[in-house]
């Protein structure tokens, strides 16, 4: 989506300056992987205008392999961001019958996947349209008949659907992947009631996924990878903007599953990753590079 923000805290009707961007899931997920040196790739379909342009221009610019689709029939979907305190925001979708609501199989290339380690998915293309839903399913069975391993952000949004249908549309998706992301509030959703974190990631794994990885925000991450369960503490920031974390958090993880790292090392990567993306206001501009990994642990303020 492109994406507008008011530059000053304060009621969104009374604010005198805006600035343009992007954003969107699985765009900040595939930005942070290439901050990271993994080569990602984004598929996706934006309209014949210049919000359209502008999304395409910055995934791009950002050395991301962009695939997408103009629509001349659609609008590009545009999200708006109210600042509305310095420590609260609103974010207000206008995604109905947008382009990436029309997105398609024939959008997607399939030895793009087959040829990938890895093909990550979110919630919230689901949730777009019944259109949208189909070519998310089309990806997986791609996937699927290739051997390329399928991650999947649920993402809950309720603007965009209600928890039954998320969770119907969850219940379907999650025994196809292979590692599922998910807020601990976004698990109650797929799995019902739990006794905490570690409850739902069990019940999640059980679904099928042999990762299950719940965020805690700030206070970290609990995983179930292959059967063995894993804490993950939050690295302690002053938060600017925690828009985006989650998806910096799963760049992180990501970026060394592909790379064959352990879960140890998945996992503190991913806490690293997620701290960068609430230091700046923005959802994918503070994601680190891999040689800034360390920068959060130094005592030194000044690097020369």
């Amino acid at each position: 989506m492109a994406l507008i923000k008011s530059d000053q805290p304060g009621p969104l009707a009374h604010a005198t300056s805006f600035s343009p961007s992007i954003g969107g899931s699985e765009s900040n997920v595939a930005i942070g992987l290439q901050r990271l040196g993994v080569d990602a790739h984004w598929c996706g379909r934006v309209g014949d205008d210049a919000l359209g342009q502008l999304v395409v221009r910055e995934i791009r610019a950002e050395g991301v392999n962009v695939h997408a689709t103009v629509d001349a029939a659609a609008a590009t979907g545009l999200m708006i961001k109210e600042r509305r305190t310095s420590s609260l925001q609103n974010v207000i979708y206008y995604r109905s019958g947008s382009a990436g609501s029309r997105i398609q199989a024939d959008d997607i290339q399939t030895d793009l996947i087959a040829g990938a380690a890895l093909l990550h998915i979110s919630g919230i293309t689901p949730a777009l349209s019944v259109q949208a839903a189909a070519t998310v399913q089309y990806a997986i069975d791609t996937a699927r008949v290739t051997g390329v391993p399928i991650s999947l952000d649920l993402n809950y949004r309720r603007a965009l659907w209600s928890m039954d249908d998320a969770a119907a549309a969850y219940r379907q998706l999650i025994p196809q992947v292979d590692i599922v992301f998910a807020g601990d509030d976004e698990a109650i959703i797929a799995v019902g009631d739990s006794d905490g974190p570690v409850d739902l990631a069990k019940k999640l794994a059980a679904m099928g996924p042999a990762q299950a990885i719940i965020k805690l925000g700030a206070d970290g991450a609990l995983a179930i990878i292959d059967g063995v369960e894993y804490n993950q503490p939050a690295i302690r920031v002053d938060a600017l903007d925690t828009v985006g974390a989650g998806d910096a958090f799963v760049a992180g993880y990501l970026a060394e599953f592909v790379t064959g790292q352990i879960p140890e090392v998945r996992l503190t990567t991913a806490a690293k990753t997620g701290a960068f993306a609430c230091l700046v206001p923005g959802d994918w501009e503070s994601a680190p590079r891999r040689n800034e990994l360390d920068l959060l642990g130094t005592k030194e303020p000044v690097t020369r």
